[in-house]
């Protein structure tokens, strides 16, 4: 098991394609979704990866407050179709909202769901912000994680 976070200028151009390969191949080729993968945050946000055989498996990106919302943000929450049903995709969350809170120590945090996700996104004490709207012809809802949730024990 090798989970790395790293910023933008620590990638070496080959963990950068496979990553950024990795989210066209799911979001844009298999969610038949042609959007603007590239925008602009990836610089500016901590990139969660789990590796294994030398294979990126698992991604979350994590956007610093400020940036895209007021609060700090989780996304392009990805597991590859290889790896999906063993996990990763909890665990990726879980330590997603570990490293925010215990390095960014926020009052929250926020992400943008796929709303046939919310009920996953729920079981971490994570709640719907706004009703569901279109996003690129994908249902997605606005969902926010307070730290008075972690603190509480959810």
């Amino acid at each position: 098991m090798n989970w790395t976070t790293n910023h933008f200028e620590e990638f070496t151009v080959k963990k950068l394609y496979e990553i950024l390969k990795l989210r066209v191949d799911v979001f844009i080729v298999e969610q038949n979704c042609p959007y603007p993968e590239l925008d602009g945050l990836d610089e500016e946000s901590i990139h969660m990866a789990y590796m294994e055989n030398g294979r990126i498996l698992a991604y979350a990106r994590l956007v610093p407050a400020g940036v895209k919302y007021s609060l700090p943000s989780i996304g392009r929450v990805i597991v590859h179709p290889d790896a999906r049903g063993r996990g990763l995709a909890k665990e990726l969350l879980e330590r997603s909202i570990d490293y925010i809170f215990s390095e960014w120590n926020p009052d929250g945090i926020q992400l943008q769901g796929q709303v046939y996700l919310q009920d996953f996104y729920k079981s971490f004490g994570f709640v719907p912000v706004s009703e569901a709207y279109d996003e690129d012809g994908i249902p997605h809802v606005d969902m926010q994680l307070a730290k008075n949730k972690i603190d509480a024990g959810q």
